[in-house]
């Protein structure tokens, strides 16, 4: 590996060529980030703070700086809400007709056994029924514990109430029930359904309540057997049960609930705490020690707390940065990062610019600041992605810095404001081509901000015909405005100092008229044709896999500007012409033809072209083979009679191999469209395989070892660039159904 070229080490990339891939500049840089988040922030969040002494006069007068929890009023707030909660009851629903059912099934079945007696029967019944009773709430209970369907606590309790309530049936039942008939129970069965589901579907709190109402509904109903009507009386009575139980567990949630709703008591911000020549007593010195207002003891917590903020602003976002670049490098250089901490910075002294005009009586003048500012540079200039993330970090900072209110940490209206308008501001212009588009940027977002603060408006009560409402909305607008015109500013200055290449940039290099592409269209057509075919290609293809379609597309155009050195050694400018390579040596030839990745760097340098546009010309080929070149010079050996003085490493392209995946997808475009003009009639399934050799090739040959890209890319890369070339050559290729037999590939020399 060249040593000019970076090298990897546990994910992130490090260099021999200077201070913009150095990890320690990378890390310095984020440290400086978090110390500028710190100091930013401190005159916000770090309180004021008094030498005062218990037992002494204050000399100066002390008012609450922000609103202050009275801690012992709210506790006994609390704990008087706690004791007004009601008692909490649960319903457990039992289905007693199936008890009842039970019972009457037994009745039926050892009435109908001859062999026991009446006697012995009637001394069975009396044993038998409340056990059975008795044991299906016992079974309810196991099954429920079991299932977690309720709290022990509970099902204690529904015991308990239960057998408190237990029913007894007299004893002169227990002699009737021998007499009935299989008749009598078949109709005894719906009527005692009936009447324990009417009475059991109301809430019981108290079993006997209901059991009063069971002769009421005996008599009405359609029983006419005496017994029977008694029986099922009895039987009624004894499965029904309270099913309305006493929540422990729910009543004291509600009381900490209760306790949690209860309104806090607080003296308000401006409220005077301490009295100029107040005596300082206990209970004072206790409450503006809790406030954090006394300087008689070393706390650096709210230090700390500001620390832990910066550093984790700071360290989110080298992280996010981290991995979003993928797993085996940083994906920006310490340049571009420098300009990141330039961007957070910028940002903040607007908003801080913005803060010193605003009162407490004219808190709405925040809305003036160009929160917006650091989200479009960041898209425009680095990514949109990170923007998005930035936007967040931009509405945190803006909801600390714009806030007015002492009693909060973040005001949420300032902070949800700076994220809409943050968001609107990259969609608006992270694919601007034109400086008039930043304006039009501007103006949405002045729209949506002025939406925003009317709908936050809206929210908090207020109304349009309010001044200060109508003042908001004014500075909102104008804080649009006022981004657009600061980013126009501020994008030549970026791009000049960074060597940033933006989309503008881009668009701008890929104007015909810029020297080079002319040169390229006068010189060699051919070429030019050929590079245009490759950005259409290359564009496609970098857009399916989430990579800078248009960082392709002009990268293409310039990728092969040295081949106008020497233009009639390259086939596509070889027009009813000799090809002069058939009249000179294979290792000359192999010289001119890599020469010319080598020659585009030094000419695009020349005219001061960013370095991203270089990298693919330089990349473009790798260290790829040139097959042609090296067969024929073993042809030539094999004529003459000598062994071969040279190596397959010398038919090679000097590189570097692709460093990025868009010099990558720019390198697989251009023998794909080199591939597909030489065949003459070329088919779809031609087509198809040609481009999977191409890629195959590449990667057996390593040549995506330095790059991102994965196998998954890499067949995506393969469908967009077959769908793309039926649609630039639809004429040319011929498709199944029209095919004829495929001819013979061509190969096409200096690619």
């Amino acid at each position: 590996m060249d040593s000019k070229q970076p090298t990897k080490l546990s994910g992130f990339v490090y260099s021999n060529n200077g201070w913009k891939y150095s990890a320690a500049t990378r890390y310095a840089l984020f440290l400086l980030l978090g110390i500028v988040f710190y100091f930013t922030l401190a005159p916000d969040l770090l309180p004021k703070r008094y030498d005062i002494k218990e037992g002494t006069q204050s000399a100066k007068e002390i008012t609450a700086p922000k609103r202050i929890q009275d801690n012992k009023a709210t506790l006994k707030a609390q704990e008087q809400a706690a004791e007004n909660v009601e008692p909490r009851y649960k319903i457990i629903p039992m289905r007693a007709d199936n008890s009842v059912t039970s019972l009457l099934d037994r009745i039926d079945r050892l009435n109908q056994d001859d062999l026991i007696s009446q006697s012995d029967k009637t001394g069975i019944y009396r044993e038998e029924i409340p056990k059975r009773a008795s044991d299906f709430i016992l079974n309810f209970v196991s099954t429920s514990r079991n299932n977690g369907t309720y709290s022990d606590h509970l099902l204690d309790e529904m015991q308990s109430v239960i057998k408190d309530q237990t029913y007894v049936i007299p004893e002169e039942t227990f002699i009737k029930i021998p007499r009935l008939t299989s008749q009598d129970i078949i109709e005894m069965k719906p009527v005692a359904r009936d009447i324990v589901n009417r009475l059991m579907n109301d809430q019981i709190t108290d079993a006997q309540t209901a059991r009063a109402k069971v002769a009421e509904q005996v008599s009405i109903s359609a029983l006419s057997q005496r017994t029977a009507r008694e029986v099922v009386q009895e039987l009624v009575r004894l499965v029904i049960t309270s099913n309305k139980f006493y929540d422990e567990d729910a009543t004291k949630d509600a009381e900490v609930q209760a306790r949690e709703n209860a309104p806090k008591v607080f003296i308000e911000q401006g409220d005077v705490l301490v009295a100029k020549g107040q005596m300082i007593t206990p209970e004072l010195y206790k409450l503006l020690d809790e406030s954090g207002l006394l300087n008689n003891k070393v706390n650096y917590w709210p230090q700390l707390g500001l620390l832990m903020l910066a550093a984790m602003l700071s360290a989110g976002l080298l992280m996010f940065i981290r991995y979003s670049g993928g797993p085996s490098k940083f994906k920006y250089n310490n340049s571009q990062l420098l300009m990141l901490v330039l961007v957070f910075a910028i940002t903040i002294v607007l908003m801080r610019l913005a803060a010193f005009l605003q009162t407490d009586m004219r808190p709405y003048i925040g809305f003036l600041a160009p929160v917006a500012i650091g989200a479009m540079l960041v898209a425009m200039l680095l990514d949109m992605t990170l923007a998005y993330f930035c936007s967040i970090l931009f509405a945190i900072l803006a909801s600390i810095i714009l806030n007015v209110q002492q009693d909060t940490i973040f005001d949420f209206t300032f902070g949800f404001f700076a994220l809409i308008v943050s968001y609107v501001a990259i969609f608006a212009t992270h694919r601007a081509g034109q400086r008039s588009a930043l304006l039009k940027g501007g103006i949405m977002v002045s729209l949506f901000g002025s939406v925003t603060v009317f709908m936050l408006t809206l929210l908090s009560g207020g109304v349009l015909k309010e001044m200060d409402t109508l003042y908001a909305l004014g500075f909102a607008f104008t804080g649009g405005l006022l981004t657009a015109v600061l980013v126009i500013g501020l994008m030549p200055f970026f791009e000049a100092t960074f060597g940033i290449l933006s989309a503008l940039k881009l668009v701008e290099l890929s104007n015909p008229n810029h020297p080079l592409l002319r040169k390229l269209l006068t010189e060699t057509p051919g070429t030019y044709h050929h590079s245009v075919m490759v950005g259409n290609l290359s564009e496609a293809a970098a857009e399916a896999i989430g990579a800078d379609g248009l960082l392709c597309r002009v990268g293409s155009y310039y990728h092969d500007i040295g081949k106008t050195k020497r233009p009639f050694y390259f086939i596509e400018n070889q027009n009813n012409m000799e090809n002069p390579h058939d009249s000179i040596e294979p290792m000359l030839s192999k010289s001119i033809i890599v020469a010319h990745a080598r020659d585009g760097v030094e000419m695009l340098k020349e005219y001061k072209l960013p370095k991203p546009i270089r990298d693919i010309a330089e990349q473009h080929h790798g260290t790829t083979f040139l097959h042609y070149f090296y067969h024929k010079a073993l042809r030539l050996a094999e004529e003459k009679g000598t062994a071969p003085d040279f190596e397959e490493e010398d038919f090679r392209y000097p590189g570097p191999k692709a460093q990025s995946k868009e010099s990558a997808v720019v390198g697989i475009a251009d023998s794909v469209e080199a591939a597909v003009r030489s065949l003459r009639k070329p088919t779809v399934e031609q087509v198809e395989t040609m481009i999977e050799k191409i890629i195959k090739s590449r990667l057996d040959d390593h040549q995506f070892d330095e790059c991102d890209l994965t196998i998954k890319e890499l067949d995506i890369i393969a469908r967009t660039l077959k769908e793309t070339v039926m649609g630039i050559f639809h004429s040319r290729i011929e498709y199944p159904e029209e095919a004829r037999k495929p001819k013979k590939e061509e190969g096409a020399v200096g690619t």
